[in-house]
């Protein structure tokens, strides 16, 4: 298998988990959507079918979707990453380029679904949480312990599915996917894939989710202070129709999903 249809291959599957993915959080996070208000499991349930579809679309790369798990495998000593298809340097670029680009796309693709949605939306912290996780409590060391453990379980658990063939095929992953937001998702929002956020994150902060009919003057004027001299200055917190993509936070769902990959390809290798 060429680089070129691993990459094609990854990139379908990814888009399609971020379609559905980035899909349910606006269901339930936009304010003019009928599923507003739906509940973290409804969330939970609709990232774990995004899985469920997107492994089935990616089939020929054996649907890994997440650099995390491509990382397990490499660091579980594997000598495929799916069947006819070697462990080498090409084809891990391929994956993980391909995964990148598909979430990016996806996100992208999920903006136009809700377009009319997010016009109508002033709230950007709710745009920017369609696309990337941002915790509850912000503290990037706890933040990045728990997408290492959360990751450490999802990719140590996929590599012991090919070790205890069930048959189920896809649904394994997408059920234990539901179980990790369920929980371990409360605390960061579970990226467990550092393409889901990083790919729908770059969307976000090149879309235009925000525009000029959403502020009023009014509300440029409320979120004024005024300074020395009576000039008008900016609050140290930005408010929440600015958009602002957090870059400051973008490292923890990248290299904590790495980090918990490459620590259960080690455990696999001793444990399974």
């Amino acid at each position: 298998m060429n680089f070129g249809t691993i990459f094609v291959s990854e990139a379908l599957g990814t888009g399609i988990l971020i379609l559905l993915g980035a899909g349910v959080v606006a269901n339930v996070l936009l304010s003019k959507s009928k599923g507003f208000e739906g509940g973290w499991l409804l969330i939970t349930f609709g990232w774990g079918l995004g899985v469920f579809a997107g492994v089935y679309a990616a089939y020929k790369t054996g649907g890994h979707l997440n650099p995390a798990v491509t990382i397990g495998n490499l660091f579980a000593d594997a000598d495929e990453y799916a069947p006819g298809v070697p462990v080498t340097l090409t084809n891990t670029l391929a994956y993980l380029s391909g995964q990148l680009v598909g979430a990016f796309l996806g996100a992208c693709t999920a903006y136009l679904a809700y377009k009319r949605h997010f016009d109508a939306e002033t709230d950007e912290e709710k745009k920017l949480g369609v696309f990337a996780t941002v915790p509850a409590i912000r503290s990037y060391a706890w933040n990045f312990a728990t997408e290492v453990i959360a990751t450490f379980a999802l990719v140590f658990v996929i590599l012991a599915f090919g070790h205890t063939p069930s048959g189920l095929g896809p649904l394994a992953a997408a059920l234990l996917v539901v179980g990790i937001g369920a929980s371990l998702g409360g605390p960061t929002g579970y990226a467990i894939n550092p393409a889901r956020d990083l790919g729908p994150r770059l969307a976000y902060a090149v879309l235009p989710t925000r525009h000029s009919a959403d502020i009023l003057p009014e509300q440029v004027a409320a979120d004024l202070t005024v300074g020395v001299g009576g000039k008008h200055e900016l609050p140290e917190r930005a408010p929440r129709h600015h958009k602002n993509a957090d870059w400051s936070y973008a490292w923890v769902p990248v290299l904590g999903p790495l980090v918990g990959g490459a620590l259960a390809g080690l455990a696999a290798q001793i444990f399974l």
